[in-house]
């Protein structure tokens, strides 16, 4: 039965703006307070899924949340009616208002972990929400988040969905952007490898100074159970302290595997080379050749990396088993990374080609290629007990490119965030949305 990696993009929300929220993530609190351009942001998020699918990629959608969360800003004291709610926020409390209208949930690498069928104990694929609970901005995502997946992926014969980890500091989980698989086929067991930050119990482990860890080994180890996993397809590594430091708030952002690929940058992690002997062996036990492509700090530092987004890049497998690498303009702006990039693909090595997309209004918010896209690896029936609304078409590319013609702002500042105009815009285009991806009642305004 033949298998595949369906990458399943996040859709850029209505409300779209840079309020700097994310600290530890440069971009976004460089680009703090700027007007961004909702209509252009998922306008260039739908050409890179268009792009992927024409290239033979199998592609999915994965619908944004209602925003601004006026059942969040009532969580926190403001009443009303709606558009009272969001008049008091504005006046009374901007940076919550702020908070609330965030489209971070474009960025669906932090979705969820997903464990396909070959791996877990039951031979379902499995999705564990991600609790998101170092940012208040992202917290409030998981319930929505998994009323989408759970429509997306409804067959229970095939699918297996878990609540968020509890929202508490100890088991921070920031999903796949922490979380790849190794494997040989899509469809045969792999080695499933967590990345975390810090351990919220064992002080033996090192913690960044400057910036947060987000995700703690418990979390991953947390998931891990919940997917029936067993312990030798399992890998748990930790983060370099120093890079986190540096501006890495996630592992996707240093480092990015594929098939039987890692591509890492030399101070990714700690203790290195125990982690790559202990993934080369345990790859090997399922007939898979692990292999890996690390980046010097000679040739490429740190700093260059987090601002071009080099590693938060899609490494996607071709026919013919070469690998092709999906980066942001922003790495050939930055001569080092594209000088880089030359020469590897030019070495005859695993990564043959390099395309690049224009993502700027991702990118000035903190968010590349890979924060895009969620992976799944489906079977061919798995793949066709997925609901086919959120499956990517040419005509349901100019369906999706129209409804955001027709809805979407190509402007918007922090003092917009404040019209109630923007709530009713929001809401009318997300009803409009789910009869497109034919995902049923899965926002608050649909089910209350």
């Amino acid at each position: 039965m033949k298998s595949y990696e369906v990458n399943f993009d996040g859709l850029v929300g209505p409300t779209h703006n840079y309020g700097g929220l994310s600290y530890g993530n440069v971009a976004s609190q460089s680009n703090s307070q700027q007007s961004s351009n909702p209509k252009e942001a998922a306008l260039q998020g739908l050409a890179k899924m268009k792009a992927l699918m024409d290239m033979g990629f199998q592609q999915g959608v994965l619908a944004p949340q209602e925003r601004p969360d006026v059942a969040a800003l009532r969580r926190l004291g403001f009443s009303g009616t709606d558009a009272q709610v969001i008049e008091r926020a504005a006046k009374e409390a901007m940076p919550l208002l702020v908070a609330s209208c965030s489209a971070s949930s474009m960025w669906v690498a932090n979705a969820a972990t997903v464990s396909p069928s070959a791996d877990t104990a039951d031979g379902r694929v499995h999705f564990t929400a991600a609790n998101l609970n170092c940012k208040y901005h992202r917290s409030i995502e998981h319930p929505t988040t998994s009323r989408v997946l759970g429509s997306m992926f409804a067959n229970q014969q095939h699918f297996a969905h878990h609540a968020a980890l509890p929202a508490v500091a100890q088991f921070g989980d920031e999903g796949a952007a922490n979380h790849t698989r190794f494997c040989r086929e899509y469809g045969e067991a792999g080695v499933e490898f967590f990345v975390f930050g810090r351990s919220a119990f064992d002080n033996r482990f090192p913690a960044p100074q400057k910036y947060p860890a987000r995700q703690t080994l418990e979390a991953s180890q947390a998931v891990a159970r919940l997917h029936g996993l067993r312990d030798e397809g399992v890998v748990y590594a930790q983060q370099n302290p120093n890079v986190i430091d540096q501006g890495v708030f996630h592992n996707d952002v240093i480092a990015v595997g594929n098939g039987e690929v890692l591509f890492y940058h030399e101070d990714a992690f700690l203790e290195t080379d125990k982690m790559l002997a202990e993934l080369q062996g345990k790859l090997a036990k399922v007939g898979g050749n692990f292999q890996s492509v690390c980046v010097p700090r000679s040739a490429v530092s740190v700093d260059d990396a987090v601002r071009s987004y080099l590693f938060n890049s899609q490494l996607l497998s071709r026919p013919d088993g070469s690998m092709l690498l999906i980066v942001p303009q922003e790495c050939q702006a930055n001569e080092r990374v594209w000088a880089y990039l030359q020469s590897l693909t030019s070495s005859g090595g695993l990564i043959r080609e390099v395309k690049v997309f224009d993502l700027k209004q991702s990118m000035q918010n903190g968010g590349g290629p890979a924060c895009l896209r969620l992976r799944v690896a489906l079977n061919e029936s798995e793949l066709a007990a997925v609901n086919p609304g959120v499956i990517m078409t040419a005509p349901l590319y100019g369906s999706l490119t129209a409804w955001v013609e027709k809805h979407y702002r190509d402007r918007l500042s922090e003092t917009d965030l404040a019209d109630p105009q923007l709530l009713l815009e929001c809401r009318t285009a997300l009803d409009e949305l789910t009869q497109i991806l034919k995902l049923g009642a899965v926002y608050p305004f649909q089910i209350n």
